[in-house]
């Protein structure tokens, strides 16, 4: 190795040929290989996180606006449901002067007749 350039690991000493003695240029692969492969698995396991805070921010969406949902869907059932109570109601009371009316022509001739 020469003095004059500085030392740099991913730079193979003396144009890739082994110091003799050291074994330093297999052993340095090796480690670097595992490094690589270290770097992918963590490379991918960020990709994953990173997807899995999208889907996790896809899922609070749908969350949300389901919630919205049923919160509208809870005042449009209670708007129908006033409705159709005061539509019964106004059928009852019909019905009730319907009768009313009927039983005071059956009645009233009655009793003037008797009279």
């Amino acid at each position: 190795m020469s003095d004059s350039a500085p030392y740099d690991p991913y730079i193979p000493n003396n144009g890739g040929q082994q110091e003799p003695g050291k074994g330093g240029n297999a052993r340095t692969q090796a480690l670097q290989a595992q490094i690589d492969d270290t770097v992918g698995v963590m490379r991918n396991n960020i990709h994953m996180v990173s997807q899995r805070g999208e889907r996790l921010d896809t899922l609070q969406d749908k969350t949300d606006n389901l919630a919205t949902q049923a919160a509208d869907f809870r005042k449009g059932a209670n708007t129908v449901r006033k409705k159709f109570w005061w539509k019964d109601m106004k059928m009852r009371m019909c019905l009730i002067a319907g009768v009313i009316i009927l039983l005071l022509i059956i009645i009233v001739p009655a009793v003037v007749a008797t009279r």
